[in-house]
């Protein structure tokens, strides 16, 4: 079904409020048209490219990080409420991927849900102490990879995290993470695992 272009438009407003890391690409295909229709519904209703939308929201999340520096986070952070959730977006380069298939190297999916399970804790520093993962399709070349991590439980300074990664809403990776937050202490202490 071919849509009229103002309800193209609504709808293309309402699917970026869901999911703002859609490409013009994504979108493309998901209306039926062109990538050059999608970038001039974008452009009429005052909508920026992805790349504009992620790093809008990045620039906003990277001051509330404690445990771990922005550039230490795997994939650009998008969203953190430290001790409760976190997002973030991997966009997968050639770099990334075995050359004969096109497919991501795993540990690249594994450091960007350490790095967000890190990033939600609310101390000086936090080491991982535990990790239990699951791959369950492969990520490819030009693929974009949207982790969600969310805080389970806390005992102490023991902190277990659920991450959940996804490519247009299909799920690729899990993780529990348990974290460890590691009180700083002066210069010439020891650092002590009180959890």
């Amino acid at each position: 079904m071919v849509l009229s272009r103002k309800n193209r438009r609504d709808n293309l407003v309402r699917l970026l409020s869901q999911d703002p890391f859609l490409a013009d690409r994504q979108l493309a295909k998901e209306f039926a048209v062109s990538v050059a229709t999608i970038r001039l519904d974008r452009m009429a209703l005052d909508i920026p490219e992805v790349r504009e939308r992620t790093k809008d929201m990045a620039n906003k999340t990277y001051a509330k990080l404690k445990s771990i520096q922005g550039s230490e986070v795997i994939g650009e952070l998008v969203d953190i409420e430290v001790g409760s959730h976190a997002i973030s977006l991997l966009s997968v380069t050639e770099e990334m991927v075995f050359a004969r298939n096109q497919i991501m190297r795993g540990h690249y999916l594994f450091a960007q849900g350490n790095s967000l399970a890190v990033a939600l804790i609310n101390s000086s520093m936090a080491l991982t102490a535990k990790a239990q993962v699951r791959y369950f399709r492969p990520v490819k070349n030009e693929d974009r990879v949207i982790a969600k991590a969310t805080l389970v439980s806390q005992e102490g300074h023991r902190y277990t995290i659920k991450v959940e990664s996804r490519v247009l809403q299909e799920l690729v990776f899990t993780g529990e993470f348990v974290v460890v937050a590691i009180d700083h202490k002066k210069e010439g202490d020891t650092y002590e695992n009180r959890g």
